[in-house]
């Protein structure tokens, strides 16, 4: 079979795998830009109209390890199928909500759905494509997706909801499921492997992270003095401290220790927890700013970040034929410097900053080192690992993305509204001053995870740790 003959084939698939991510990451977004009608029509109290959102990002956040490890158990294509049956069900029935409670029941069942889906997505590059130059490119447009999915969102919700109704928001996830749901027969079948899922394990694990990702999620909403937030943080750590003590000594874990005895890897998933905080907490701020301060409209906001997804596509682009020359460590500590410096630049925004001359070149600057890091980070994570535990793998870098975007949104957003309160003004100028200083901050997080993908990751250039095994499958 030739080259071409070979690419050719591994189109479907790769397009299969790159959709499915897609999907998943844009309804981490698309709900948003639909929230005021939602409210006026359902009549939705304040209150519950966060939920709609929360519901989704804490049942994908919180399941995530779960799914990935029933994919490694039983077939990561059967679960991947699964878990996008589930989501789209539940965003027919989303769609057809006729109240509130209804709504936000059916985003979570959609978050259920994608905690089984994403994981096993990114697992499936290592089973079905064998060749470097495939299972790169795969992982180049799989990390695309994962920031494009932010931004489609957010055009899609503008489009779908002026022109049709917010309905449109959850409908258009049937059809392009069931393509995914089609296309996964062409994906590697033979993956279960021996076990048994530890239910001890499970229910602490499961526990475990819902309470943490509810508390970064209360602290969004609440601020950092929030009692109940803070008594989130400290229920987690006790049910995760008994959770890695009972991981120890089970012959069946829901998470192998023995994945962070390899400090690449280990370092992998911390640097994955900075790099998301920094510009998924800047696309925010930022995007508070164009609708607050430059009164733009939610589509215009939508369409302003094209930049950012232009900076993806060429980082996520780039990083593989980089990482056939340069270390991982520098590829991702580049990614970081970019990144941080681009959200340097969004610091020195002003009331009058100018469109095309302030921020269209900051988006591309730090969508580019957002691209170059996922793309290092995923193959350090991901590459090289025993084929039992690629789901488990894919899920915990899943996993730290996730924690990731909900601390850098409730981290930068409480920076912004503690700088604003201080001047004791609402005015254009003290919100102005309060996402300036959060930028700062998220800029600092950013070289931080510089320097950790500096010291953790790999020095040496161009290896492929899974050519040295048989695949996982």
């Amino acid at each position: 079979m030739t080259a071409s003959t070979t690419a050719r084939a591994g189109l479907v698939p790769l397009l299969v795998i790159a959709t499915a991510q897609l999907m998943l990451v844009l309804d981490d977004s698309i709900v948003n830009i639909a929230l005021p009608s939602i409210q006026s029509e359902l009549d939705v109290a304040p209150i519950h109209l966060p939920w709609v959102v929360n519901a989704y990002i804490l049942a994908f956040g919180a399941l995530l390890l779960l799914g990935g490890r029933i994919g490694d158990l039983w077939g990561r294509r059967h679960t991947l199928r699964l878990g996008i049956a589930v989501f789209v069900v539940a965003s027919l029935v989303g769609g057809l909500g006729v109240n509130v409670e209804m709504l936000i029941v059916a985003r979570a069942v959609q978050g259920i759905g994608a905690a089984m889906a994403a994981p096993n997505a990114l697992a499936l590059i290592a089973t079905t494509f064998s060749e470097r130059s495939m299972r790169d490119r795969a992982l180049s447009l799989y990390g695309a997706m994962s920031g494009l999915g932010i931004v489609v969102g957010l055009l899609l919700g503008g489009v779908l909801t002026d022109l049709l109704d917010w309905r449109w928001v959850f409908f258009i996830n049937v059809p392009i499921g069931l393509l995914v749901l089609w296309g996964t027969r062409t994906l590697v079948a033979a993956d279960r492997h021996a076990g048994r899922l530890g239910m001890l394990g499970s229910v602490l694990g499961t526990v475990g992270m819902v309470a943490l990702v509810y508390s970064i999620t209360r602290f969004g909403e609440a601020g950092f003095a929030d009692p109940i937030a803070w008594g989130l943080v400290a229920l987690a750590a006790l049910l995760l401290a008994v959770f890695v003590q009972v991981q120890g000594s089970s012959l069946t874990p829901l998470v192998p220790l023995s994945l962070f005895k390899d400090r690449r890897r280990a370092g992998a998933y911390l640097t994955m927890l900075g790099l998301a905080i920094g510009p998924m907490g800047t696309f925010y701020v930022i995007t508070l700013y164009l609708q607050e301060v430059r009164q733009f409209s939610p589509l215009a906001t939508g369409l302003s970040w094209l930049p950012f997804a232009v900076g993806i596509v060429i980082g996520a682009g780039v990083a593989p034929k980089l990482l056939l020359k340069i270390a991982p460590r520098w590829v991702a500590a580049l990614g970081g410097l970019l990144a941080a410096g681009g959200a340097l630049w969004f610091s020195r925004i002003t009331v009058e900053t100018g469109y095309w001359t302030g921020m269209a070149a900051a988006m591309l600057v730090i969508a580019l080192g957002f691209g170059l890091g996922v793309v290092a980070l995923t193959q350090a994570a991901v590459y090289g690992v025993d084929a039992d535990k690629a789901g488990i793998t894919s899920a915990l870098l899943n996993s730290a993305q996730q924690i990731g975007v909900a601390l850098g949104l409730a981290v930068l957003a409480g920076v912004a509204a503690a700088v604003t309160a201080r001047t004791g003004s609402a005015g254009p100028q003290a919100l102005v001053d309060g996402y300036s200083t959060a930028l700062v901050v998220g800029a600092g997080i950013l070289l931080a995870a510089a320097v950790l993908a500096t010291l953790t990751l790999s020095g040496e250039v161009g290896s492929d740790p899974v050519d040295q095994q048989a695949p996982a499958a």
